[in-house]
């Protein structure tokens, strides 16, 4: 358009340059030897614009003439080009879809028509994932490693490959590798950071993570987050020679995280081995009000070594009250009820959690109580027999793995503060850990190697859903109630109609125990494949009659 108004102002301009000409009388006089030619002003000068624009044609036809071959050989260029970019398109729906042998066609007709073009290695580098051609796929990347443009993407699949092949050290170097070349690729820091923390390198993670949060990599929350676990965990393997760098290295990782337990814990202790008892108790006083734990009503019963029971009966009455109605504070202040004899405390304490469902912890708490209290009975045989079956106790936990302490990074993966204390989702088998680390659109990611820590363990399968043995129930004459017992969560089990032997009756032996004063037994719950026995009792025991049970499968 621009162009347009410009040409038109060009010749509106010309014209009127004309019209000035044509007023203005005067000839314009030209001799050639003797002859003279004299021709008006405004003919002259429409003939020199004339002899002007034939020039330019004739220039411009010249150098058309002079660039038609460069423009054939563009041209054709151009058309090859665009046929090798549509096969990288059909190439790229090809693995998209999973097409291996349209990828490959496709792959072989870019790289033939592209030569080495960054997305004609891809390509090639992707129809190789796909046929499981590994070779292949790392000569693709490797080749991209000679382009300053494509030298990432390189670096990212021959990282991705290292991964599956289970070759870490060769994956951390690349990783670092990438770090250097490109500051601000998240997987490159990600990775590098992992690696650095199951090598217990924590100086060198935490100077990655710091790199990772000024390039923004990550949020600035997840960054304090990580960089209190980090110094927590050096911290740990500080404490052993170097006291006060640990304390100063736990209080930093307090500041960023006032709930992370180990933190705490760790901090507490230190203070109260300086004899800062007043700091100790206010920081696991913070903690407990942020994340009520075990291990911090632990640390704050004894955070005053020599202390009398009676005197951490009371401290702990104070750390309860804080968190009134949480199962934690109430399972703390029956333990230090028990050590101070305590029993009536001791039992109030337990019984809203009796009520609404008595899990392992709770059910041991109750055996060491009436152990304590009236000594061994068949009270205690009764708890311990519903320990077995009550629900399981909150634990630390990191991608299905369970372990004794708490680690600041997963065994299974790597991430950073992966563990949670929670109560573990139980489960046939070992988890299998999923990664999403495919170049581009890779389907066949296989598992991941475990790289199991010292203290982690598997989640271990409840006894109920063990393989099942063959079982011999003892079968009294006369009809005992049984107690009702706490449900156990799993998936109901066809079960066979078993057969049923009847042996002939077999008095019991008597056993030669002395009998306790006269008392009606409590109930028993009955369990067939784990029998519990139960209380002696005053009286001899009728004949009872042997059935067994064969299971079927």
């Amino acid at each position: 358009m621009i162009r347009a108004l410009v040409t038109v102002l060009i010749l509106a301009l010309a014209a009127y340059g004309l019209y000035l000409l044509a007023g203005r009388p005067g000839d314009v006089a030209l001799t050639v030897g003797q002859v003279t030619y004299k021709v008006k002003l405004v003919w002259a000068a429409v003939a020199v614009l004339v002899l002007v624009g034939a020039l330019m044609a004739v220039i411009g036809f010249l150098r058309w003439l002079l660039r038609s071959p460069a423009n054939v050989a563009g041209y054709f260029r151009t058309r090859r080009r665009s046929k090798g970019f549509n096969a990288v398109t059909q190439g790229m729906i090809a693995v998209g879809s999973g097409d291996v042998r349209r990828a490959q066609r496709q792959a072989s007709d870019a790289e033939r028509i592209l030569g080495s073009e960054p997305l004609a290695l891809l390509l090639r580098a992707q129809a190789s994932q796909l046929s499981g051609d590994r070779a292949g796929a790392e000569a693709a990347f490797r080749a991209m490693l000679s382009e300053a443009e494509t030298k990432p993407l390189g670096l990212r699949g021959l990282f991705v490959e290292a991964r599956r092949r289970g070759d870490a050290h060769a994956a951390r170097q690349l990783a670092a590798e990438a770090v250097k070349t490109s500051p601000t690729l998240p997987w490159a820091g990600t990775a590098l950071l992992e690696f650095q923390s199951i090598e217990r390198d924590w100086s060198g993670a935490l100077s990655t993570l710091a790199r990772n949060a000024n390039h923004r990599l990550i949020d600035k929350e997840t960054a304090k987050r990580h960089r209190a676990v980090l110094l927590t965990a050096q911290a740990i393997e500080q404490a052993e020679r170097d006291r006060a760098g640990a304390k100063a290295s736990a209080l930093e990782a307090l500041k960023l995280a006032p709930g992370l337990v180990p933190a705490a814990v760790l901090a507490a202790k230190l203070l109260s081995e300086s004899n800062d008892i007043r700091k100790a108790s206010k920081v696991l006083e913070t903690a407990w009000r942020l994340q009520p734990h075990p291990d911090i009503a632990e640390a704050y019963t004894n955070v005053r070594l020599g202390d009398s029971a009676r005197d951490r009966y009371a401290r702990v009455q104070t750390l309860a009250a804080q968190m009134a109605g949480n199962p934690e504070a109430a399972i703390a202040l029956a333990r230090a009820a028990l050590s101070a004899r305590d029993f009536a405390v001791a039992r109030s304490a337990l019984a809203p959690l009796l009520a609404s469902g008595a899990t392992e912890r709770v059910c041991l708490l109750m055996a060491d109580i009436e152990e304590a209290e009236h000594g061994a009975t068949g009270k205690v045989r009764e708890w311990l027999s519903r320990a077995v079956r009550a629900p399981r106790d909150p634990v630390w936990t990191a991608d299905g793995m369970v372990s004794d302490v708490w680690l600041p990074v997963s065994p299974v993966t790597g991430r950073i503060d992966a563990f949670e204390w929670k109560t573990p989702v139980e489960r046939l088998g070992a988890p299998a850990a999923s990664y999403a680390d495919d170049v581009l659109a890779d389907v066949d990611e296989p598992e991941q190697p475990k790289l199991v820590g010292a203290h982690a363990k598997p989640v271990e399968t409840p006894p109920a859903m063990q393989a099942p043995m063959e079982p011999v129930a003892e079968v009294p004459s006369a009809p005992v109630e049984p107690a009702k017992a706490e449900p156990v969560r799993i998936e109901p089990v066809k079960v066979e109609p078993a057969k049923i032997e009847v042996l002939s009756p077999e008095p019991p032996k008597p056993e030669p125990l002395k009998p306790p004063p006269r008392r009606p037994p409590p109930p028993m719950p009955v369990v067939p494949s784990h029998p519990v026995p139960d209380d002696p009792g005053t009286g001899e025991e009728e004949p009872s009659r042997v059935v067994r049970f064969p299971i079927n499968g």
